[in-house]
C-alpha cells in the first residue's frame, strides 16, 4: 500500500465537508496539499481545505479554535499549493517547478529521514569525541611536569622499543606543545590492517606513559566512532548507509531553501527568525524553515565533504579532481640509485630498474642514517616546525617531515630528507598545492573539527543537533495533517502525482537531463531516486486499479 492510499482520508473527507476551500484558485473538495516533508531542510506549508487536517487544539472541525487556525494558516498561505488543474493550465517557471520540489522534498524527507537522522546522531557523537580523547587519555597524552629541556628523539625511540620490542618503529610525532607527550608509531603483525601501537613517551625523562592501538592519530575512543559514524561499525557494506545520506543531505537542504524562499510572507524577518506568534502547525514549520535556512549552508558542506570520502561518489570526485589538476601532491622521498651508501644487497647500481618480466628490483635499505634527530633538524632548518611527523626511512625511500597543524592558520609543508647526509631531496609547500586540493584539504578538516579547532567541533555538534530536530518537526508536521474523520490511524498526504507532466519542455528537459548526469556522478542517489520512481509508478497503477474498479462496482 502507497502512502497516497494510506492517506485517501483527507480526500474522502474533504468531499464529505461542505466547507469551502478559504485559498483561491482551489475547487472545493480538492485534495489537500502536502505539508513540509520530514527531513533536513525547510520546506513550505501546505494546508488542507478546513476540516480535514487537525490542529493543536484538537481535530479540525471539532470546534472553534480549530477552525480559527485552520483559516488562518490557509489565509497566510494564499501561494500554496495550486490545485492540478490550475497548475496544467500553463503555469510556467517556479509556479511549474514547486509542485514536482514539494513532491520529491516530501518523500526525500520522509524516506531519507532516518539515514540522515542516524548520520547525525553518529556525527554528534564524533564531534565530541576530541575533547572526550583529551579527558580519557589524558594520563598517556600529557606529562606529570614540563621540564626544561627535551631529550633526544632517539632516546625516546628506544624507550619505546623497550617497553614493546616486539613492534616495528615506523614514524615518531614529537611532542606537539610543552606539555604533551611524544608518540612513537609502530607495526604490529598482531593487529589488524590499519591499525597501528602507538606508545606516548614523557619528552623530558623518556619515560613511556603507556600504548595505545591507534588507527591513524585516532586514539581507539574516537577511532570506534569515526568508524561508527561512517559505517555503523558494519564494514564496507555499511559505509553504503553514510554515502546515502551525504547523497541526499544536499537535495533536501537546497530544494527546501528553494520552497523556503518561495512562500509568500507578511513580514520579511520570517523568512530567518521564527514566527513566535503562529500556533499548529505553521509553528512548527516556522522553526522547521528558519532553523533550516541557518543550517543550510553547513549542511550542503557537510554533504559535498562527505562524498568525497564514500566509495562510489568518492572515486568519481577523485577522477574529476585528477583531470582538474587538483590532485593532492607528496612529497618525494625516493632514492636514487647509490643514494645513502646503500649495500650492495638490495640490487646496488641497477635497483630501482624494471625487469624483462616488469617487476622492478627492490631498493636496499639505507646502510648510512644520520639519525632522526640530525633529520628533524634538516627539516626545521627548511622551515617545517609545526606539530611535525616524522616517517622513518623504508626500503628505496629517505626520511619524509612533514607538518600537520591543521587549525588556522595551518602549517602544512612536508620535506624529504637524504638518510645518509641529512640533505633535504625534496620540499613541498601547502600554498603550492593546487586550489583545488587546497580547498579538499579544508572541507575535509572543516567537516572533521580540525580547522577552527573547539568552535569547529561546537559548530558540528550544532549541525547534528539542527537535523535531528528538522526531521522530528518534519515528521512532527506530517503528522498533524493527518485526517482524523474517517479513519484512527492515517498521515499527511503527499503532493499529487504527475507533477512533472506539468512542467514546460524548456523546463523538463534541462532538468531531466542535470537529475541523470547527477545521479550518474552519484551512484547511490541515482539508485535510490530510480527505484523510489519505480515503487511510485507501480503504486499508482495500483491505486488507479483500483479506483476503477470502484467505480465499476
Amino acid at each position: 500500500m502507497s502512502l497516497d492510499d494510506l492517506t485517501d482520508a483527507p480526500k474522502r473527507a474533504t468531499e464529505a465537508d461542505p466547507t469551502p476551500d478559504p485559498r483561491p484558485g482551489t475547487a472545493p473538495g480538492a485534495a489537500p496539499a502536502p505539508d513540509a516533508a520530514a527531513g533536513t531542510a525547510p520546506g513550505p506549508d501546505t494546508d488542507a481545505a478546513p476540516g480535514t487536517a487537525p490542529t493543536p487544539d484538537g481535530p479540525s472541525g471539532s470546534g472553534p479554535a480549530a477552525q480559527t487556525d485552520a483559516h488562518t494558516d490557509a489565509d497566510a498561505d494564499a501561494d500554496a499549493d495550486p490545485a492540478p488543474a490550475r497548475a496544467a493550465g500553463g503555469a510556467k517557471g517556479w509556479a511549474a517547478l514547486r509542485p514536482l520540489l514539494l513532491r520529491v522534498h516530501f518523500y526525500a524527507g520522509l524516506l531519507i529521514a532516518p539515514v540522515l537522522f542516524l548520520a547525525a546522531a553518529t556525527g554528534l557523537l564524533y564531534a565530541g569525541s576530541w575533547q572526550a580523547e583529551r579527558i580519557l587519555y589524558s594520563h598517556e597524552l600529557t606529562v606529570d611536569r614540563v621540564g626544561e629541556a627535551a631529550v633526544p628523539l632517539s632516546t625516546q625511540v628506544k624507550a619505546a622499543k623497550a617497553a614493546e620490542p616486539q613492534g616495528k618503529v615506523v614514524g615518531v610525532w614529537p611532542a606537539p606543545e610543552p606539555d604533551a607527550t611524544t608518540r612513537v608509531i609502530m607495526e604490529d603483525p598482531k593487529l589488524e590492517e590499519g591499525k597501528t601501537l602507538t606508545v606516548f613517551v614523557d619528552p623530558y625523562t623518556a619515560e613511556v606513559r603507556g600504548q595505545l592501538t591507534t588507527s591513524g592519530d585516532a586514539l581507539p575512543l574516537r577511532a570506534w566512532l569515526s568508524e561508527f559514524h561512517a559505517s555503523l561499525q558494519l564494514g564496507e557494506f555499511g559505509r553504503n548507509y553514510s554515502e546515502l545520506a551525504a547523497s541526499w543531505l544536499w537535495v533536501v537542504t537546497l530544494g527546501g531553501v528553494a520552497l523556503w524562499f518561495g512562500r509568500r510572507r507578511t513580514r520579511k524577518a520570517q523568512l530567518v527568525l521564527p514566527d513566535r506568534k503562529a500556533t499548529g502547525r505553521r509553528k512548527t514549520l516556522s522553526w522547521h524553515g528558519s532553523i533550516g535556512l541557518w543550517a543550510a549552508v553547513g549542511l550542503v558542506g557537510l554533504s559535498a565533504t562527505g562524498l568525497t570520502w564514500s566509495k562510489y561518489a568518492g572515486e568519481n570526485i577523485g577522477q574529476l579532481q585528477d583531470r582538474l589538476g587538483g590532485a593532492t601532491p607528496s612529497v618525494a622521498a625516493k632514492l636514487t640509485p647509490g643514494s645513502g651508501d646503500a649495500a650492495g644487497d638490495g640490487g646496488g647500481e641497477h635497483a630501482g630498474h624494471v625487469m624483462p618480466d616488469g617487476t622492478e628490483m627492490s631498493m636496499p635499505m639505507p646502510a648510512a642514517d644520520i639519525g632522526i634527530d640530525r633529520a628533524v633538524a634538516a627539516a626545521r632548518a627548511a622551515g617545517v616546525t609545526e606539530s611535525l611527523r616524522v616517517t622513518l626511512p623504508a626500503q628505496g625511500k629517505g626520511y619524509v617531515i612533514k607538518e600537520t597543524d591543521k587549525t588556522l592558520p595551518v602549517h602544512l609543508d612536508s620535506v624529504a630528507v637524504d638518510p645518509a647526509d641529512g640533505r633535504v631531496m625534496d620540499e613541498l609547500r601547502f600554498a603550492d598545492y593546487p586550489l583545488l586540493a587546497q580547498l579538499t584539504r579544508f572541507g575535509i578538516d572543516l567537516h572533521m573539527g580540525l580547522t577552527f579547532g573547539i568552535a569547529n567541533q561546537i559548530a558540528l555538534a550544532a549541525l547534528a543537533v539542527a537535523v535531528m530536530f528538522l526531521i522530528v518537526w518534519g515528521y512532527r508536521m506530517w503528522w498533524m495533517r493527518r485526517p482524523t474523520k474517517d479513519r484512527a490511524l492515517s498521515v499527511g498526504r503527499a503532493h499529487p502525482r504527475g507533477a512533472w507532466r506539468r512542467l514546460p519542455v524548456t523546463v523538463l528537459l534541462p532538468f531531466a537531463c542535470v537529475t541523470a548526469v547527477i545521479g550518474w556522478f552519484v551512484p547511490l542517489l541515482g539508485i535510490s531516486l530510480v527505484a523510489f520512481l519505480v515503487v511510485d509508478v507501480a503504486l499508482g497503477f495500483v491505486s488507479r486499479r483500483r479506483a476503477a474498479a470502484a467505480g465499476a462496482a
